[in-house]
């Protein structure tokens, strides 16, 4: 069970990104977070693995308190928490062997890493996390070779080297396009039926009742909706996404009627 507990963040130039945000995830959840860009759903993921430290509140993750871990306790943890970014965050130079490795730093020895020297076993994994996303072919090319729906492919085999039992997605559709969004999503989908706990956020209301077990909406910051993606009607979707994009979604619907 992973509990958020009263949580702030407020950025040194003086930006609150959350406000007091509560809520609890159970093991085996495909939960995803929605909200208008700068909503507060990357900050609320970062905050999660404390990529980035919260101003206050709590994180706890099976009774154990995430904002309050040492280094050396955060590193444990960290190895159970996998992250896929938006725009991919791989080594862009490198191969794609050695981005998919990279995801294996939290287990291996330093030194030997920095030389690029790791165990057999640890290969092995890589090159089946590979195949899991369907580009093992793509092992020895650099990354920017790659497409966008590739480069991410990348980037979700290496959140599975860490074997994690969480996975924090960040807007990881952001850039595809929209047959490239659910190929990913698809992907999140297995491993979540796998009995893994997802948290993802989105921006698409047909890909949250696609893939969503359950949804918390943010507006700056705030916490105005949790529940089934069922639940969020055209009053909750006015008072997450505002006017404008009501009128936006209500002609999008009409035609595809």
């Amino acid at each position: 069970m992973l509990r958020i507990q009263n949580l702030t963040k407020v950025y040194p130039n003086g930006t609150q990104a959350l406000k007091d945000v509560s809520f609890e995830v159970k093991d085996g959840e495909f939960l995803v977070v929605i909200g208008l860009s700068g909503s507060g759903k990357s900050t609320l993921l970062r905050c999660i693995n404390r990529l980035i430290d919260p101003t206050e509140g709590k994180i706890t993750w099976d009774d154990i308190d995430i904002t309050a871990a040492p280094p050396a306790e955060l590193r444990r943890i960290r190895r159970q928490i996998g992250m896929v970014f938006q725009q991919f965050n791989l080594v862009k130079r490198s191969s794609v062997m050695t981005n998919v490795m990279n995801g294996r730093l939290g287990y291996a020895n330093p030194w030997l890493s920095l030389l690029g020297i790791w165990p057999p076993t640890d290969k092995q994994r890589a090159v089946k996390a590979l195949e899991r996303v369907g580009i093992a072919d793509k092992a020895s090319s650099r990354a920017d070779a790659l497409s966008g729906g590739q480069q991410q492919r990348v980037g979700i085999a290496r959140a599975l080297m860490q074997e994690p039992r969480l996975v924090l997605a960040d807007e990881p559709v952001a850039s595809l396009d929209p047959v490239l969004s659910h190929s990913i999503l698809h992907y999140l989908e297995q491993l979540n039926k796998e009995g893994m706990t997802v948290i993802c956020s989105l921006h698409f209301l047909d890909l949250v009742h696609r893939y969503a077990t359950r949804v918390i909406a943010l507006k700056d910051g705030i916490k105005v909706f949790e529940g089934l993606p069922a639940e969020i009607d055209r009053a909750k979707f006015k008072e997450i996404y505002g006017e404008e994009a009501q009128e936006v979604r209500a002609t999008t619907v009409e035609a595809s009627a």
